[in-house]
């Protein structure tokens, strides 16, 4: 089974590489950008094959490593 992370910076903390993007796209050209929050996504090939299992262990891995949860939040997608 494979499950995606998805990680992002939780709204109203700051995100400079965000803000470098937003900035980087107007000069090429593309106005209208208002505002860029960038990301993350973290790919796993698990052995598990029962989802409600390998949903609650993906969650247990994003807690202990794979989201700083003070300033990110996450979202777990079976796939």
């Amino acid at each position: 089974m494979k499950a995606r992370v998805h990680v992002m910076l939780k709204p109203g903390v700051l995100d400079p590489q965000g803000e470098a993007v937003r900035h980087a796209l107007g000069s090429l050209g593309f106005d209208g950008v208002e505002g860029v929050r960038q990301g993350k996504v973290i790919e796993l090939d698990l052995a598990e094959t029962d989802a409600d299992t390998a949903r609650e262990t993906v969650t247990q891995m994003c807690e202990k490593l794979l989201a700083n949860t003070v300033i990110e939040s996450y979202a777990v997608e079976l796939v």
